[in-house]
């Protein structure tokens, strides 16, 4: 049981990374990157989302009559969204600005309602958390990775600290949409390679 929950965790971080693997989330992956900061809280919150819903999801699946089972899901993530949305305005509206309609938006995260739809209503509640735990942990790894190197090769700083100050002319596009789509590439390309060579798919 114990390798079970073990594999449930850890495809969500490496085999099926919501990001490299799967390339869903793209939306919000692309838009709030710019700072470390912004993919880290982006990352936690669609993490609360996700972790709720497949607790509240498994723990009432057998209650949910099938054919309204998607519209059922929708409610629930919601209640869950606008939780995390009305916190992080309260407790952080600096970054809740900075996120922008991003948050709200964690609605129709088709990683959120592929998990609710593929896992967590036919699953028990401990797998279900695994699972939700394991892709929570990757969707943020990815965040942050992409955050970080648009951010140092943008600004020449992660999280505000410089760490490259003089080394080099910060690459402006990097924290433009462009610097998204190039950055992404190059990570997915390099993690798909880095897969393939040690045999981790």
């Amino acid at each position: 049981m114990k390798n079970q929950y073990w594999h449930d965790f850890g495809k969500g971080i490496w085999q099926l990374n919501p990001v490299f693997k799967q390339l869903l989330g793209m939306c919000p992956v692309l838009a709030v990157t710019t700072t470390a900061i912004n993919g880290l809280s982006m990352g936690l919150a669609t993490a609360f989302v996700l972790i709720s819903s497949s607790l509240i999801v498994s723990l009432i699946k057998n209650l949910i009559p099938r054919q309204v089972r998607i519209a059922s899901y929708i409610v629930i993530i919601a209640t869950f969204v606008t939780t995390a949305d009305m916190i992080l305005a309260a407790l952080f509206p600096e970054i809740s600005r900075a996120l922008g309609p991003y948050v709200p938006l964690i609605v129709v995260n088709c990683l959120i309602l592929s998990r609710q739809e593929a896992f967590a209503s036919d699953n028990s509640i401990d797998r279900a958390f695994m699972d939700a735990l394991g892709m929570s942990a990757g969707f943020t790894f990815a965040l942050l990775a992409l955050s970080g190197v648009r951010e140092l090769l943008g600004t020449g700083e992660i999280f505000g600290v410089p760490l490259a100050a003089g080394l080099f002319e910060p690459w402006m596009v990097m924290i433009l949409p462009a610097g998204a789509f190039i950055s992404l590439g190059f990570l997915i390309a390099l993690v798909n390679h880095t897969s393939q060579s040690l045999g981790w798919d």
